[in-house]
């Protein structure tokens, strides 16, 4: 297993990110490019588990950008929901972490609101993502030392998230599905009453990285890492902060990709006093750090 703690590895904030920047705006747009034929004509349905779907635009993104990333950096990892993962990435430094369709069952319903997501982790931490929303043709970009930018058509917008510092001022970003009662007291305690609603995890962080959103709030296990990866190097990149719901910091590119103690994305600006209330309620209704949400 590759040692996230390689005392020889250079620091993060010093590794040049431009060429793989680049890389990854450009095959995220070919994959949009893929995507949208299937949007705009049909795509059949599949069910790998229970409800989880996958369509033939799921499966046809996904080849692309792992032909493409196994083409231009061959000694590097990847992990990708749509690909068996042999766990061989577990021997790399580099992991390119990929969910070629985020927000399946946005897609099939035809809302827009998916995405495309390719994520970077270098030594177990997110250092680039890129989040392409097919449609309306929107792509985030943000990587360690290089910022964060929103381009929409010819235009090439910095990203910065808000300095929202009242927690009752603030917009929370939340999902289209039934949530929790866990959530609605999260809520009622942190006196929030302005939401928006999206799908896509990588699409909730935008709008807190376009000052839309100030938090979003995920106490669930659902999550797993080609969720998170891009959407936490784009909100860092942005100057927000991401981590689990007991303020601990996400790891990448391990055996268990699945984020078991939820997140909480936010503005930064009281991310600790955020944790500490979600943390107290989660643990009110019988979780706990040690054993997560399941």
């Amino acid at each position: 297993m590759s040692d996230n703690n390689n005392a020889n590895a250079a620091p993060l904030q010093a590794i040049d990110l431009t060429n793989e920047l680049e890389f990854a705006k450009k095959v995220a747009q070919e994959a949009a490019t893929i995507v949208n034929t299937f949007y705009i004509g049909s795509s059949e349905v599949h069910y790998k588990s229970g409800d989880e779907p996958v369509t033939e635009a799921d499966r046809s993104a996904n080849q692309h950008i792992v032909n493409r990333i196994t083409t231009a950096f061959p000694e590097d990892g990847i992990l990708s929901e749509e690909s068996k993962d042999d766990l061989s990435r577990l021997q790399k430094e580099r992991v390119w972490i990929v969910d070629p369709l985020d927000g399946t069952k946005e897609f099939i319903a035809r809302n827009g609101e998916f995405s495309i997501m390719i994520g970077l982790a270098i030594g177990g931490k997110p250092v680039l993502g890129v989040i392409m929303q097919p449609e309306p043709g929107l792509l985030y970009a943000g990587a360690v030392g290089k910022g964060a930018f929103l381009y929409e058509e010819d235009e090439t917008i910095p990203l910065q998230v808000s300095d929202c510092a009242v927690t009752r001022e603030m917009v929370l970003v939340s999902s289209r599905s039934h949530r929790q009662k866990l959530v609605d007291q999260i809520v009622r305690t942190l006196r929030i009453n302005r939401e928006r609603v999206s799908g896509s995890v990588g699409l909730k962080v935008g709008l807190i990285s376009r000052q839309l959103a100030d938090l979003y709030i995920h106490p669930s296990p659902g999550c797993k890492e080609w969720d998170l990866c891009a959407p936490h190097a784009l909100i860092e990149a942005a100057g927000g902060t991401i981590t689990d719901c007991w303020g601990e910091p996400l790891h990448y590119n391990k055996a268990d990709v699945r984020a078991h103690n939820g997140l909480v994305a936010t503005n930064g600006s009281l991310h600790a006093e955020i944790v500490e209330t979600v943390a107290r309620i989660c643990e009110d209704f019988g979780f706990n750090e040690d054993d997560g949400f399941w």
